[in-house]
């Protein structure tokens, strides 16, 4: 089978022929839908180093999955060939007290990293992904896994952000939104899904994606700077918003997240652009919890799953082909998705 793979640190992955994987006991070989192109990936491909803990190059790239179950191992029950299922891809050891409490993402002995992260499980930019264990499968019922692959990570992140501060979302409050991209639009949608009564701010550099943040849902969407953080100042009564969500990460959207903060709310930090947060005695604001949450649960990926079922939420997609792959990289890397991409192996 064809397979997109990280071949060398700071070389362009390569699309290479390797063997499709036979499920062993307790696995499940799932027929790729769709995988998502995530910012991830590109910082995984632009380390200058190798990053620690990888291992096993090369590896197929792909957290983001979504398709259809192919063939079953021995011992797995509960699905069939042909259904369509979503891969939660935070895989743990479930063993140690956080996967035993469902928390797989914050596993005590692999970090909660799955498929095409460090190279020790291969992705899904390929004809085929071998998933380790049945429970990491959801059934997708009616939604196409070419669109819904996303919600595994994209759509999976944002809403276990959301949920952790949803107690400060009470009628009057606000919620900033910096970054309008792929994870900032889902993240505007499950506020407004799980919280009616908040006004939702959103922030960025890019006209259109602030347009498409207004179709989302946002009440407000403002181009980043000193005269958004006046505004949102203005909106709060000069006390700055219950809930701010970096999905950037980067020195200047930090700065302004620490600025539009208030006291006693929750400065949440999504983005991996390498930013650090200024801190000192007044900033953030007093008692500010500051956090930054890596994935969610599979028990929220179930309740995304059904938000999505139920047309609260919808991912804006891009599909490419597995051997224009890279392209979708590139154009990802140049701010040119306005969605998310999703690498479709079969089309």
């Amino acid at each position: 089978m064809r397979a997109f793979q990280l071949v060398g640190w700071r070389q362009p992955p390569e699309l290479r022929e390797v063997p499709v994987p036979g499920p062993g006991p307790g696995q499940v070989l799932v027929k790729v839908a769709g995988a998502g192109a995530c910012h991830s990936d590109l910082h995984i491909m632009q380390a200058p180093v190798p990053l620690p803990g990888f291992t096993n190059l090369p590896f197929t790239l792909g957290h983001e999955n979504a398709g259809w179950v192919e063939q079953l191992g021995p011992g797995v029950t509960g699905f069939a060939p042909g259904d369509p299922v979503i891969v939660y891809g935070a895989w743990g050891c479930g063993g140690c007290a956080n996967c035993r409490e469902g928390r797989e993402n914050y596993c005590q002995n692999l970090g909660g990293q799955g498929p095409g992260l460090r190279g020790g499980h291969d992705g899904g930019m390929a004809e085929y992904l071998l998933v380790p264990a049945a429970r990491y499968l959801i059934p997708l019922g009616a939604l196409d896994p070419r669109q819904a692959a996303p919600l595994s990570d994209a759509g999976l992140t944002s809403y276990h952000a959301v949920k952790r501060s949803l107690h400060l979302l009470g009628p009057g409050s606000t919620a900033v939104v910096i970054g309008a991209g792929g994870l900032g639009q889902m993240t505007i949608q499950i506020l407004r899904a799980l919280s009616a009564a908040t006004t939702v701010v959103a922030v960025d550099t890019d006209a259109g994606k602030l347009e498409t943040a207004k179709r989302m849902g946002a009440d407000e969407a403002l181009f980043s700077g000193d005269e958004a953080i006046t505004r949102i100042k203005d909106m709060t009564a000069q006390q700055g918003a219950q809930l701010v969500l970096d999905m950037v990460g980067i020195d200047p959207t930090l700065r302004m997240a620490a600025q539009v903060a208030r006291m006693l709310g929750h400065l949440t930090i999504v983005g991996l652009g390498g930013g650090a947060l200024p801190v000192d005695f007044s900033s953030p604001p007093h008692e500010c919890s500051v956090a930054s949450p890596y994935w969610g649960s599979l028990t929220e990926l179930m309740e995304v799953i059904t938000l999505a079922q139920q047309d609260k939420i919808k991912m804006l997609v891009e599909h490419f082909p597995l051997q224009r792959a890279n392209e979708a990289y590139q154009l990802l890397h140049d701010g040119r998705i306005q969605g998310r991409a999703v690498i479709t192996p079969h089309g």
